[in-house]
């Protein structure tokens, strides 16, 4: 009994301290002057509002958008062309939209590199193309939105540079989002794209300013980000609703499991990093481009700065009492861009290189002093981790490594925890933990 104690001991010490060395050449190989070049580029526009000029080839959204859309196509040739390039848009009309000022069109721009073995799952990687100035409806002045948000466009356009030199069994997508400063036309245009293609996400990693490292508070932090990410699907059912208040769940939803998933990366691979995990859709009031996903039910999350400074945020370029108002290309940190891009990077490929996950997870164990968790078979895995975390912890802090689709965790009552599976692939790594949805009576 004891050598089979300490064997799954050592098999759990073991998996603990697995690594994957490819994540660390993608880490190195993300560069903090590429990063640079592009913001500076797409601050040269002057303005990439949404519906500033699209016929100029030097000025405005247009001319941004054609842009970025060569970019992600001059990487394309590089890979062998290993990734679909297109426009995805939509009509946005006047009527109805207080922040639009004329109809137009809301085009994104997107590159699809395919999964080998899962071409119809999807883990997507965005920022916004489109800027503006303090009034939103100001489509003419300069707004050169370097940190909001040039800096989170070049972040994407760096993860698809240095990803599409390895392939994966997964699909990735990088995505210039536009009309966000307008009402999150562009997230929603593509979410909405999605559900009638079919797509099966596994989540969006949205990226909205990640350049700045001084705050308005006054602290300078270049090691910290957040995580934003909403409790449970806003789609649930008024049946799932209720079975939450008996079983638990109201912190586990779908987008709060990619919130852990991207903490567990960062910590593990980048432990310099301070991960910062906000029980939030977004913050206070406010909404971003994963927002449109979340309202369709796929996973979504929002990584940015720690500390902002609202002086560079939504402001026309001026100096008012001794205070610089604008967002600038000046103010942008590149090498904590560098550090956001590679956060990004390394969970995509992560994610990517995983086995799908468990798509049903049932439990059982009520008034028993052990609990038991059987799941559906994940092909193509080696074997899957139950976790387990005390109620009241934010991180899944505790696993057992297994190779059946069936266990009984021994002496751990059901009432004292919450509990997950994650399919583990032959190459070690890791799905997105499923927190059961299933009770097995």
């Amino acid at each position: 009994m004891h050598k089979i104690t300490f064997f799954f001991l050592l098999m759990s010490v073991s998996l603990t301290a697995q690594t994957n060395p490819k994540i660390y050449d993608i880490i190195d190989a993300i560069s903090a002057d590429r990063i640079k070049a592009d913001v500076k580029t797409l601050t040269e526009f002057g303005t990439r509002n949404t519906f500033s000029d699209t016929i100029s080839n030097t000025r405005g959204i247009g001319a941004a958008r054609r842009w970025i859309k060569s970019e992600f196509e001059n990487i394309s040739k590089n890979c062998n062309n290993c990734m679909d390039v297109f426009y995805q848009k939509d009509l946005v009309t006047k009527k109805g939209n207080r922040r639009v000022p004329h109809d137009a069109y809301v085009v994104n721009v997107v590159a699809v590199q395919k999964g080998t073995k899962y071409p119809n799952k999807y883990i997507i990687m965005s920022g916004d193309i489109d800027s503006r100035a303090s009034d939103t409806m100001d489509f003419t002045t300069d707004a050169p939105g370097a940190n909001d948000n040039a800096s989170g466009m070049a972040g994407t356009i760096e993860a698809a540079r240095v990803l599409s030199n390895y392939k994966f069994e997964s699909s990735i997508i990088y995505v210039g989002l536009s009309g966000e400063e307008q009402g999150l036309f562009g997230g929603a245009g593509l979410a909405k794209y999605a559900k009638e293609k079919g797509w099966d996400i596994i989540g969006i990693l949205n990226n909205d300013m990640i350049g700045n490292i001084t705050g308005v508070d006054g602290v300078i932090d270049n090691r910290s980000f957040r995580i934003f990410s909403e409790p449970v699907p806003a789609n649930e059912t008024e049946r799932q609703r209720n079975a939450r208040r008996f079983y638990g769940g109201e912190v586990d939803g779908i987008s709060r499991q990619l919130a852990r998933y991207i903490h567990k990366t960062t910590k593990t691979y980048m432990p310099e990093m301070n991960p910062m995990m906000i029980y939030r859709l977004d913050r206070f009031g406010r909404g971003g481009h994963h927002r449109p996903f979340n309202d369709l039910g796929f996973a979504g999350i929002r990584i940015m700065e720690a500390h902002e400074n609202y002086t560079q945020q939504h402001q026309d370029i001026r100096t008012e009492d001794g205070i610089n108002y604008g967002d600038v290309f000046e103010h942008v940190n590149f090498r904590y861009a560098k550090k956001l891009t590679a956060v990004n990077a390394i969970n995509l490929a992560s994610l990517a290189w995983a086995p799908e996950a468990p798509k049903v997870v049932e439990i059982g164990g009520i008034v028993k002093p052990s609990v038991k968790l059987k799941w559906s078979k994940v092909e193509g895995a080696k074997g899957y981790k139950i976790y387990w975390r005390d109620t009241t912890s934010p991180t899944w802090d505790n696993f057992r490594y297994v190779e059946t689709t069936e266990f009984t965790l021994d002496g751990i009552v059901i009432d004292n925890f919450f509990f997950g599976v994650a399919a583990v692939g032959e190459n070690g790594e890791e799905s997105v933990v499923v927190f059961p949805n299933k009770i097995w009576r």
